[in-house]
């Protein structure tokens, strides 16, 4: 999709378009008036404002749009990001998934990390790391991954 096509949609249709690149509806919706936008360093400028704009509510359920990582996903994208985790062994796999569950008893959310890029033992090792952390601190970690992944999003969506 070009920018001019997404600034030409109406309202619901970008809203949708949007919501590929962050699961939050307020972000989509809250994107979608703000357009048109005059490039792509635009739409990522105004992307970052309403994100650091958003709840916790907000945040809680961009997060629940993503699959855990480690997990198989239909949403290409997605898979991509992942895609670091496809080669990894079997305990690391096992380990991803008990530490999966872990955090997500712990801080009531699944596990966001941008892992573009990333191994499946580094993405464990985040996940172990940011285990230990305080909730509140924790919180603000995973917003800003979310933040990254957003912005990545926005650039395949403008292709």
């Amino acid at each position: 999709m070009t920018l001019e096509h997404l600034n030409d949609l109406d309202a619901a249709s970008a809203e949708r378009e949007l919501q590929r690149c962050c699961g939050s509806m307020r972000w989509a919706r809250e994107m979608a008036a703000a357009r048109p936008f005059a490039d792509a360093d635009a739409m990522v400028r105004t992307s970052d404002q309403i994100w650091s704009s958003l709840d916790r509510d907000d945040w809680l359920e961009a997060f629940a749009a993503h699959p855990r990582i480690g997990e198989r996903t239909a949403s290409p994208w997605a898979a991509a990001e992942q895609s670091g985790s496809r080669g990894a062994s079997d305990e690391v796999r096992h380990r991803l998934s008990e530490r999966n569950r872990e955090y997500e008893a712990r801080f009531g959310y699944i596990f966001i990390v941008c892992a573009t890029g990333t191994s499946a033992d580094e993405m464990l090792s985040t996940l172990e790391r940011r285990l230990t952390h305080e909730e509140c601190r924790e919180l603000g970690i995973a917003a800003e991954e979310q933040r990254k992944i957003t912005n990545l999003r926005i650039a395949k969506l403008l292709t």
